[in-house]
């Protein structure tokens, strides 16, 4: 009975010492430091103006003078409509002009001799009456002309259209000799300008006040252009503007946000998460968020006490970025909190660490 008593006693205290083995974990110390306030919401890319140059005359398509998928700039010559026509039309103005002047000029001459002759009573005055009107009339018939050749050369200017905004021109769409009309609107290119661009984006309308609030103070407010999975930033811009309605069946606002996009990295209607930043928070505790631990009612840490104990201790967390958390209560920068190795640990557990990580989570040695 006795040996069976000591053997007890033996089992309880090897029970013990396995107990009170330290856990290997690994920790990092909550700092002092800065973290960003993101709004971020699905987005488009929208350009700021998209072209669908149509031809203004009728003709037959003689050159196409871009490279599709090139870029054109403002004033760059885009096509050539076959202009025989239009020159034609412009020679025949013209012409009938010139008739027409000489036959202003010869019934301002006889009015000048009736006027000289009303005086003499040598001719009626319902005769100098009709001369006028005849040389008001020619002189609205040399006007219209006028107008003929106006319009002959306006339609020469249309046998070669430019590109009214510097841009990337899609594929063609008509090839040389077909023939083109004014009529059945044929495009003859689109042009979308790339720089800059913009992108449109919406933020829940509980986020808008805030965003309105922080406009007031600051002149720009930084917005970048993420891909999908939120991990490169494709482009950064300042926004721009606020839509004037909430959207009532999403609960949504949109927003533009405007990019110099110089390395043509945003593409037209391509989908981004637009990132924008509200503000960046300063002197606040951080730690990585892998320290931070949630139960159904809790968010809490196990802080590493001197005695190579732990504690669990609530926080409150604040902003969250892709690595740190900001602790606004429960938590002082400097104090020690465990990042990996939560699994087996409860209130009071000895642990043992050989390796510290950073404020971002990375260990070190």
């Amino acid at each position: 009975m006795g040996l069976w008593a000591a053997a007890r006693s033996a089992g309880k205290a090897s029970s013990t010492e396995r107990q009170a083995a330290p856990i290997p974990v690994t920790e990092a110390r909550a700092e002092s430091g800065s973290i960003n306030v993101y709004f971020t919401g699905l987005g488009s890319v929208t350009p700021l103006a998209t072209i669908t140059v149509k031809t203004r005359i009728d003709g037959q398509l003689m050159a196409v003078n871009y490279r599709e998928g090139g870029m054109v700039q403002k004033g760059q010559p885009l096509v050539e409509i076959d202009p025989r026509p239009y020159q034609v039309q412009l020679e025949q103005a013209e012409g009938q002009l010139a008739k027409d002047q000489a036959a202003l000029e010869n019934a301002r001459l006889d009015l000048q001799r009736y006027e000289a002759l009303i005086v003499k009573n040598a001719v009626a005055q319902q005769v100098l009456n009709t001369q006028r009107s005849t040389v008001e009339q020619d002189a609205g018939t040399v006007r219209t002309d006028q107008a003929a050749i106006d319009n002959a050369k306006l339609n020469l200017t249309y046998c070669r259209p430019v590109a009214p905004i510097t841009g990337r021109v899609g594929l063609r769409l008509v090839d040389p000799g077909n023939y083109v009309s004014a009529a059945a609107g044929t495009p003859l290119a689109v042009i979308t300008q790339m720089q800059p661009t913009s992108v449109i984006f919406t933020l829940p309308e509980d986020q808008v006040q805030a965003v309105i609030e922080r406009r007031r103070t600051h002149a720009s407010l930084f917005v970048d252009a993420m891909n999908r999975d939120l991990t490169k930033t494709l482009s950064t811009g300042t926004l721009t503007t606020l839509d004037n309605q909430i959207d009532p069946t999403t609960g949504t606002l949109k927003l533009r946000a405007t990019f110099a996009n110089e390395g043509s990295s945003l593409l037209p209607n391509q989908f981004v998460n637009a990132r924008l930043l509200l503000e960046t928070k300063s002197n606040v505790t951080l730690v990585p968020n892998a320290a931070v631990q949630r139960n159904g009612t809790t968010t809490f840490v196990y802080v590493i006490r001197p005695n190579h104990t732990v504690t669990v201790r609530r926080v409150t967390v604040g902003t969250v970025d892709a690595e740190r958390s900001e602790i606004t209560a429960g938590l002082t920068p400097g104090e020690r909190v465990v990042t990996q190795g939560v699994d087996k640990l409860t209130e009071g557990t000895v642990v043992e660490s050989d390796q510290t990580t950073n404020d971002t989570g990375v260990p070190v040695p």
